[in-house]
């Protein structure tokens, strides 16, 4: 009998969604400037924290430095346990349906252009709500920006939202 009721306890606890204590919920909605909700995926919000601050490094995807890509698919990766293709626009391509701005979902991926190649994706993100994303930037590294600035209502192309989740 004893053997059994350890087997239902410690199985049922594996199904389980990860509990964060209030501490690591609160230093991640001050990191990300934002508050999160009970319903919001927690798990999410507290990687996203993990990251602000990085900085910027073409062709990485680590906490010593990531480009918008290598960020989108670690986080994905840790989060979701998904395997992201390691480009913007292979990302949009291949691992994506698209998704319209007033449709957009925490997690779901958005995707934008430079300017001069309008239907090529150089830019990812991975949407948090609210009109907030966190991404890579160039020059600042892993920040937390809105969709409505400026630039990014400019050269917005799509939301994504990836394929098997």
């Amino acid at each position: 009998m004893l053997i059994l009721v350890c087997t239902l306890l410690f199985s049922s606890c594996g199904t389980r969604a990860p509990r964060y204590d209030f501490r690591e919920l609160a230093r991640a909605a001050v990191r990300l400037e934002m508050d999160i909700d009970a319903n919001d995926n927690h798990r999410l919000y507290v990687e996203a924290a993990d990251w602000i601050g990085v900085p910027y490094r073409h062709g990485g995807s680590t906490h010593r430095g990531t480009d918008c890509s290598g960020f989108t698919a670690a986080v994905y990766k840790k989060v979701y346990h998904k395997k992201l293709q390691r480009n913007s626009e292979a990302q949009r391509t291949k691992d994506c349906h698209k998704v319209s701005k007033r449709k957009l979902q925490e997690g779901d991926l958005v995707f934008f252009h430079d300017g001069r190649r309008k239907k090529t994706a150089n830019h990812v993100g991975i949407y948090l709500k609210d009109g907030k994303f966190i991404h890579a930037s160039s020059s600042a590294g892993v920040i937390v920006s809105r969709l409505e600035e400026p630039y990014y209502r400019k050269c917005w192309m799509q939301g994504g939202r990836v394929k098997g989740l």
